[in-house]
């Protein structure tokens, strides 16, 4: 079964297997409103698509960042209407954005439990080119907890890992330039205040940055595409 664009859709077995999470816990987040119901399809079959996933690892980054299942929800309730699985996945890496940086070590099973899906060799490589897994001791493997769900996307985009590298190398340096600029200006504005006033403006700004950051790369880079494929068609 598809949805309306073509996309395969998952079972709950399925879904709960890409995403990480229990069985039990995508039917409580279902029971709960946090999740739209499936589309029902032949013997009663439930069938969850793109945007059950994006918004279950939403609602299992608030969860990691300690919200209660009560503040979760008021978060949901204020998302707009209509969001797209790309939005969605805005939204959580703002989120991510607020925890410092995780790295852990796993066993190979916990690692592709976590990926929710086998992988093969060739793909682990690919995952450690991109600097989201490591080897560690004894055939275990140290993973960055807050891009295994990014990487793990990125092997099934038809680019090659030479495209997806030098694309990598555009963002962190862009980013950090950009980074460097805002740090210049926020120096200024809080050169002559407390450290504890520093601290506090530092992590209130941090998540407003990222997600104007995110939004503004966003809008820019579908203006991008659209002229190209509209270049494209005139060719």
């Amino acid at each position: 079964m598809t949805t309306d664009a073509g996309e395969p859709t998952l079972t709950i077995d399925e879904l709960a297997a890409r995403t990480g999470v229990t069985v039990r816990t995508v039917r409580f987040y279902g029971s709960k409103g946090l999740l739209p119901p499936p589309v029902i399809g032949p013997r009663r079959v439930g069938h969850y698509g793109p945007g059950h996933v994006a918004r279950l690892a939403l609602i299992e980054e608030l969860r990691q960042q300690g919200m209660t299942l009560a503040a979760i929800e008021r978060y949901l309730r204020q998302l707009p209407a209509g969001l797209t699985p790309d939005d969605l996945a805005i939204h959580r890496a703002v989120v991510a954005s607020w925890a410092p940086e995780a790295v852990e070590t796993v066993s190979r099973r916990e690692l592709e439990r976590r990926a929710g899906r086998p992988l093969g060799e060739e793909e682990v490589e690919r995952l450690a080119a991109m600097n989201v897994v490591g080897p560690a001791d004894d055939g275990t493997f140290r993973v960055d907890a807050g891009l295994l769900r990014l990487g793990v996307q990125l092997l099934d985009v038809p680019l090659s890992q030479e495209t997806i590298l030098a694309a990598r190398k555009v963002l962190i340096e862009h980013s950090r330039a950009a980074a460097h600029e805002l740090s210049q200006l926020l120096r200024g504005e809080v050169a002559e205040r407390a450290t504890q006033d520093v601290r506090s403006l530092s992590a209130h700004m941090q998540p407003l940055v990222v997600q104007a950051l995110l939004t503004t790369f966003q809008r820019s880079l579908r203006e991008e595409l659209g002229e190209w494929l509209t270049g494209s068609r005139t060719d």
